[in-house]
């Protein structure tokens, strides 16, 4: 698929091809949840802790004699039928990740790339690269509308340009190595440079 490559001024630079295979498939909302799930779940920090009746601060003493009461028989306060006892069987820190097929994973991006594209939410520039002047380069944005954008280079970021839009509000940008679908599916629009299809393309050829 054909598509015009634009300058950050505006202007049009020519047109790119775009591989079928990653930006003409019909994109599958299962595989992208899948892949979605696996990011998110491997993010989770998973440190949450309960203290179990082994370890809440009250004294093991029993806490009335076992027969003649009236009441249940209990030991010490740390039961977990208490208040402030100890809670069983609660959450304690483990990891949330899960395995998943390298693959399914480039299938995910393919996927997610073939979204973008089928929205019409894809914009290919020449090249990002800027002075590192962040209100030259908001001016820019805000001419191309851009409000919510992920901005996906080749191997490396120009640092003139990574300087220039770390302030901007809703603008980021990854090298292709940090290229994944849930940042992708996350933002409005999903602008890629020249360097970076081609990088894309021999990263998930």
């Amino acid at each position: 698929m054909k598509l015009d490559v634009i300058k950050l001024d505006g202007g049009k630079a020519g047109s790119v091809d775009l591989p079928e295979d990653l930006f003409g498939l019909e994109p599958r909302a299962d595989i992208l949840h899948r892949v979605v799930r696996w990011q998110r779940n491997n993010a989770q920090a998973g440190t949450h802790k309960v203290k179990t009746r082994s370890e809440t601060s009250y004294s093991t003493k029993k806490i009335y004699r076992q027969k003649g009461t009236g009441g249940a028989r209990h030991g010490d306060r740390n039961a977990p039928i208490f208040r402030k006892g100890g809670i069983y069987k609660g959450p304690t820190p483990r990891s949330h990740g899960h395995d998943l097929p390298k693959k399914f994973r480039k299938l995910g991006l393919k996927h997610a790339l073939s979204a973008k594209a089928k929205a019409g939410e894809l914009v290919v520039i020449e090249a990002a690269e800027a002075e590192g002047k962040t209100s030259a380069l908001a001016k820019q944005v805000k001419n191309l509308g851009w409000k919510r954008a992920l901005i996906i280079d080749g191997a490396s970021v120009n640092e003139g340009f990574a300087q220039a839009a770390r302030n901007i509000e809703g603008l980021d940008i990854l090298p292709t190595m940090g290229a994944n679908v849930y940042d992708i599916l996350k933002r409005d629009t999903l602008v890629i440079t020249k360097a970076g299809v081609e990088a894309l393309e021999a990263r998930l050829k």
